[in-house]
């Protein structure tokens, strides 16, 4: 049950990635040399502590705990950013030979996790099996379920059969918990012995824990890819506000701290303090629950998106230093096209208002916010905007993280901040918005877009993919479940003398590959 709770935790984390506002992002003002120095201890700011060490419960993505799993458990693969080519790491292929029906997993040989067990195909299984399991909660197991079954096919080889035929399934593992793998054994001992003493394969190792302070981890000697990690030990210590993590960096108290403001991004970019950023696709979203009054009506949906004017969002909360969409993919996506998202149109929006007004149907919700300053300066953004027309109400409610945590379980608000976040349009998109998906906050529930998503998850060429993505895009403005608020941007920021920065995935960052300059 307590683990449950964990990954339900996560689960909402995940899809408030932007309340709080892979290889190779966007990098400024890098001033270490390229030779890797050996040695040292790394100090960074991350903006979320674990509630546990067990990889089901972390999420994969910057502001989570990204960064920790891939300490404690290494990667089974990750993605450059820029190309969106995979890279094999622990596994040493993942293909398949049926247009993604079936994928056979190859394992590195001789990968042994730090207790000196091997982490094999049997392992992997165990992991995934783990995700799988409804009873267990994880946050990722709408990922997991897209496999119907896995079989040991040898020490090294995982064989997988899918509910349906995902080509671009190698997306859902580099970009959750699929990807981080735990000794069965140690796992098998409990939560809390698994939190004291978690067994990875990653470049390090937990040396203490002490909760709401620090987590101590030290260079795992046993790490496949010697001579990586480059540095002896990593503190890791956490602090949700975007201002006080810059501070920290600024005064000397951190080597790098991940960051999702891009207020602060650009304030550490003047002080010519070096970043690295991660582009995504869609972005962090308002979201409406078409499953009862008022949003159930689609007039009142389109009324709202038209009223939000998003550039005024935008200097409010990040004086103007934020990406808002403009499109629902950008101009670096293959499947960009210039089919614009709904824009601002106060005429229409009045109309629509004075229409269901005048049929008894007045538009008034309440605006679930989450407990962060940015969030409630969103929520209080479009209810003073909302407030300048007729026939529209709006209440705002700050929620801790336990009552959004129950809003994902019986979706019970009106509005709410969630996020659509993707490199790759598969999964996320499926899941957000198709009608089987577990994790459509808004309802939605149409028969086209479902079809358009399922063509763009079982398209095996661009052209496919691109023609049921246009699709997609065409059905989200008739139906606006959405409003699509903001581009969100994984970042670090370093030192000066910090080298070897790279992510992967949704900002998910590599402390094997960082070294630290005296």
């Amino acid at each position: 049950m307590m683990i449950r709770r964990c990954c339900l935790l996560v689960a909402a984390l995940i899809s408030l990635a932007s309340l709080l506002t892979a290889c190779g992002g966007t990098n400024t003002g890098k001033l270490a040399g390229t030779v890797p120095v050996p040695g040292g201890t790394a100090r960074i700011v991350q903006l979320t502590e674990p509630r546990s060490l067990d990889p089901a419960t972390l999420g994969n993505q910057w502001v989570i705990n990204a960064m920790l799993g891939n300490a404690l458990f290494g990667t089974l693969m990750i993605n450059d950013p820029a190309t969106g080519e995979i890279e094999y790491t622990m596994a040493e292929s993942f293909t398949t030979h049926d247009g993604g029906a079936t994928f056979e997993l190859t394992l590195r040989p001789d990968l042994r996790f730090s207790d000196g067990t091997p982490l094999d195909a049997a392992a992997v299984k165990f992991n995934w099996d783990r995700i799988k399991d409804p009873a267990g909660g994880s946050a990722y197991l709408q990922e997991a379920s897209m496999m119907a079954s896995t079989e040991v096919a040898g020490a090294n080889r995982l064989d997988i059969t899918m509910t349906e035929p995902v080509p671009n399934f190698a997306e859902a593992i580099y970009g959750t918990a699929l990807n981080w793998i735990a000794s069965p054994a140690a796992l098998a001992a409990g939560r809390q012995q698994f939190d004291n003493h978690p067994v990875g394969a990653g470049p390090f190792t937990l040396s203490h824990w002490a909760r709401g302070d620090a987590l101590e981890l030290v260079k795992n000697p046993g790490y496949w890819d010697a001579p990586k990690p480059y540095l002896d030990a990593i503190t890791v210590r956490t602090n949700g506000d975007t201002a006080q993590r810059l501070n920290t960096l600024i005064s000397g108290g951190a080597d790098l701290v991940i960051e999702t403001n891009p207020a602060s991004l650009s304030d550490a970019r003047a002080a010519g303090f070096p970043t690295d950023t991660v582009p995504l696709q869609g972005g962090q979203t308002l979201t409406m629950n078409t499953r009862r009054p008022p949003f159930d009506d689609v007039r009142a949906r389109r009324a709202v998106a038209a009223a939000i004017d998003l550039d005024a969002i935008d200097v409010a909360i990040y004086r103007g230093e934020s990406q808002v969409p403009k499109t629902l993919f950008g101009e670096s996506s293959p499947f960009h096209t210039d089919l614009p998202l709904p824009q601002p149109d106060r005429e229409t929006a009045q109309r629509l208002f004075d229409e269901l007004a005048a049929e008894g149907k007045p538009v008034s919700f309440t605006f679930t916010s989450g407990s962060t300053a940015e969030i409630r300066a969103l929520a209080e953004n479009v209810q003073a905007q909302l407030s300048a027309f007729a026939n529209v109400e709006v209440a705002v409610e700050t929620a801790d993280v336990t009552k959004v945590v129950e809003l994902r379980r019986t979706n019970d608000f009106d509005m709410t901040t969630a996020a659509a976040n993707f490199a790759d349009p598969e999964p996320a998109l499926w899941s957000v918005f198709h009608r089987a998906s577990r994790r459509n906050m808004s309802g939605i529930d149409d028969a086209e877009l479902s079809r358009a998503l399922q063509d763009g998850r079982t398209g095996t060429t661009v052209e496919q993919r691109t023609d049921a993505y246009r699709r997609v895009q065409e059905r989200l403005n008739a139906l606006v479940p959405v409003i699509f608020q903001v581009r969100n941007e994984p970042g670090v920021v370093t030192r000066r003398n910090v080298g070897g920065v790279v992510q992967y995935g949704y900002g998910s960052l590599l402390p094997e590959e960082l070294w630290v300059e005296n």
